[in-house]
């Protein structure tokens, strides 16, 4: 069982603050290798804000993050790479214009040697495996991303993040515009995020969505964290009341 296991990353009161506002209070969190956490909460819980500290986009005010037991300073997205964390935003942040095998490979392309000329062959044949493995329905790596349908374009984002992620991929809203042919798709990949052993982090608003696939959810409101539960032990009105706070004693 991933509870089990040692976690692959562990938030330990978090707190972060953009001049007088508070978006982050006291959060502490443990992802553990193939789990998959959901992170729940009304817009402006604070949610977006903890995958971007997590992902070093922004510094946490105090706290502390541990990777696998050590304690480390993420200070840029390139470091959380470095760790083996890769995000896949809401916006997809692809890069249209380019082929499906140029975005998988977006800053770490393959040369072929010092002069640094791009081995293209390389990256073409990574790419056909990948997107074979994982059942990406594109019509070729040089499919053009511009051309590609919303599912299509969510599953070469997570592809990439699963090609080079070794320890945890966090999702903002995976399948936020997607249909539901596209929504089955993509939410197949995530789950065979976790079949790797790879930690999952995802924000939905899709409670059906979150118990499809997630072990735990985590309930944010306003910057503060309400509690977490396993998903098996708990259903959708206590986590509506815990989004809301309408009920007495979900604190």
């Amino acid at each position: 069982m991933a509870r089990m296991t040692a976690p692959v990353l562990a938030l330990r009161d978090i707190r972060k603050t953009f001049g007088g506002v508070v978006a982050v209070e006291d959060f502490s969190l443990d992802i553990h290798p193939g789990e998959i956490v959901a992170l729940v909460g009304d817009n402006g819980a604070g949610k977006s804000t903890l995958i971007k500290i997590i992902s070093g986009v922004h510094p946490p005010t105090s706290g502390a993050l541990t990777i696998d037991g050590a304690d480390v300073t993420m200070s840029s997205a390139t470091m959380a790479r470095a760790h083996g964390i890769e995000v896949v935003y809401q916006d997809l942040a692809l890069a249209d214009r380019q082929s499906v095998y140029m975005n998988l490979f977006l800053g770490r392309e393959r040369v072929r040697n010092r002069l640094g000329l791009l081995d293209r062959r390389a990256m073409i044949a990574e790419t056909a495996r990948l997107v074979e493995e994982l059942d990406v329905r594109i019509p070729s790596p040089h499919a053009i991303i511009r051309d590609l349908s919303g599912g299509q374009r969510q599953g070469v984002a997570i592809a990439r993040a699963t090609h080079w992620a070794r320890k945890l991929v966090l999702l903002d809203e995976p399948t936020a515009a997607l249909g539901v042919a596209e929504t089955a798709r993509v939410e197949e990949i995530i789950l065979g995020l976790k079949a790797r052993r790879i930690g999952v982090l995802m924000i939905s608003h899709s409670l059906d969505q979150v118990f499809r696939l997630a072990d735990r959810i985590c309930v944010l409101r306003r910057g503060r964290q309400i509690g977490v539960r396993r998903t098996a032990e708990t259903d959708k009105n206590e986590i509506v009341a815990m989004i809301t706070g309408v009920a007495s004693g979900v604190e």
